[in-house]
């Protein structure tokens, strides 16, 4: 194998030096040389680009290639495996990120074990010893006689180990902390990062080894290290909550194996995380009923329909500039919404401060909760509050109309297995919906008429 060449790149730019540069000489920016590892090709006699590897690729028409189904194995964690897109894909690499103490390792040691029992699994742990991995292990209430730890930062040695163990799973705990040998910067750095994760992702695609990988997070939540890691990576998962709260919310935002809307809710106790299949409850169980400011909205995350408390608090200012403040929804959207609502219904709220705040920790972006958003508002700005078993659905335009939504039969009848008596739905889906048991179906064609319906008191 040819000898490695170590240069230095300008994260900007991209101009590359021998040497390290307090400033690019290219770009002028300040800090951004990086150090790169460049792998001399290995010169082969015939046509340029062509690989000695003893076959020539052919192009071939779509409509021949056979379609492979590829087996997926279960982690028995139904939360988990819904996120993965129903199990995990061999020689797949997927990368988790959270802040810390959010319960990364957590959730892969408890994964870790129930495969243990039936694959060879090696867990390297590169901030914990064998002894500490084992401590957390005794909390579980998984066996841990199986499973294979490995405290270890080189990279090289990693090597050695994997190809003695031949394992079908590989967890690396963390990326931050692995080094490369070749590389003379810290580990964590843009280039260890880089490299390391390189040569991790050939050996879990070269030998089919399904492999984890945990990585910080930045003050901005995103993953700590080169922008390329999300790229190289076949799944990309983000483990969100709260350290003061118990729950914990699992969500894909790269998959090549399955779907990127998929959520997965957990919570946090003494013996792991615990999965929690009906989250509607969980999230509506303290809410307080016939109080201004509250609407309930049935939302969809990926296949599953999910209740959510949307809160408002509008109250008056004395300042020129009034603020608006969102949780759990996006800044922009919610000032088009009031601007919407002012329009429509000539609610003047340019004296008064709005808070809103989606309960629970979960974070709303489909165009079906805009009604229950209005809802809310216009409740706690006339102090007058909804029944407390109605549910709001529905996308709300810019000139007032309530628009169609997807899936309302499954939010529907979510929502009436809870108790709910009316569901506010778009008259466009109302018309081609059937009956739910249980409840009773308000189709709206305007924000005017939700509103007159929502607060009369018949």
């Amino acid at each position: 194998m040819a000898k490695a060449k170590n240069i230095f790149e300008c994260l900007s730019c991209g101009y590359e030096s021998p040497k390290w540069m307090g400033k690019c000489p290219n770009c002028g920016a300040w800090n951004s040389m990086e150090e790169k590892i460049i792998h001399k090709e290995t010169k082969v006699k015939g046509t340029l680009g062509k690989v000695d590897n003893g076959k020539k690729s052919k192009s071939e028409k779509l409509s021949r290639v056979k379609e492979q189904h590829t087996p997926r194995t279960k982690t028995k964690i139904q939360e988990f495996d819904r996120v993965l897109g129903g199990g995990i894909v061999p020689g797949s690499l997927i990368l988790i990120g959270g802040d810390p103490g959010i319960g990364k390792s957590t959730i892969l040691l408890q994964t870790a074990l129930i495969l243990a029992e039936n694959a060879k699994v090696l867990y390297v742990s590169g901030e914990e010893s064998v002894e500490q991995i084992k401590l957390r292990a005794d909390r579980l209430e998984e066996s841990s006689e199986e499973l294979n730890v490995l405290a270890e930062t080189n990279l090289f040695y990693i090597h050695d180990e994997v190809k003695r163990l031949e394992p079908d799973f590989l967890i690396i705990d963390s990326i931050q902390t692995i080094f490369h040998p070749d590389v003379t910067s810290a580990p964590g750095s843009v280039a260890q990062v880089r490299e390391s994760t390189q040569s991790i992702m050939n050996i879990a695609k070269g030998q089919q080894i399904a492999t984890f990988i945990v990585g910080h997070v930045t003050k901005e939540g995103q993953i700590a290290g080169p922008r390329l890691l999300e790229h190289m990576v076949d799944t990309v998962l983000y483990f969100e909550g709260e350290q003061h709260h118990t729950h914990r919310v699992l969500r894909a935002v790269k998959n090549r194996f399955g779907s990127t809307n998929e959520m997965g809710i957990f919570e946090m106790k003494n013996t792991g995380l615990k999965e929690v299949l009906n989250p509607s409850e969980i999230f509506l169980e303290e809410r307080s009923k016939n109080s201004p400011g509250s609407a309930i909205v049935a939302t969809m995350e990926g296949t599953r329909a999910m209740l959510v408390e949307v809160q408002s608090l509008v109250t008056p200012t004395h300042f020129h500039n009034p603020r608006r403040m969102a949780t759990g929804i996006d800044h922009n959207r919610l000032s088009l919404l009031m601007a919407v609502l002012e329009k429509s219904e000539g609610l003047l709220m340019q004296q008064h401060d709005a808070y809103v705040k989606v309960a629970g920790g979960v974070r709303l972006d489909e165009p079906a909760v805009d009604l229950s958003i209005i809802v809310s508002i216009a409740s706690s700005f006339k102090s007058g509050s909804v029944r407390g078993t109605d549910c709001f659905i529905g996308e709300v335009g810019l000139t007032g109309e309530i628009r169609r939504v997807t899936r309302i039969e499954q939010r529907v009848q979510e929502a009436s297995k809870l108790g709910f008596k009316r569901a506010f739905i778009p008259a466009s889906n109302n018309a081609k919906m059937e009956p739910v048991d249980g409840i009773e179906i308000v189709g709206v064609k305007t924000l005017s008429q939700a509103l007159k319906v929502a607060f009369s008191k018949d």
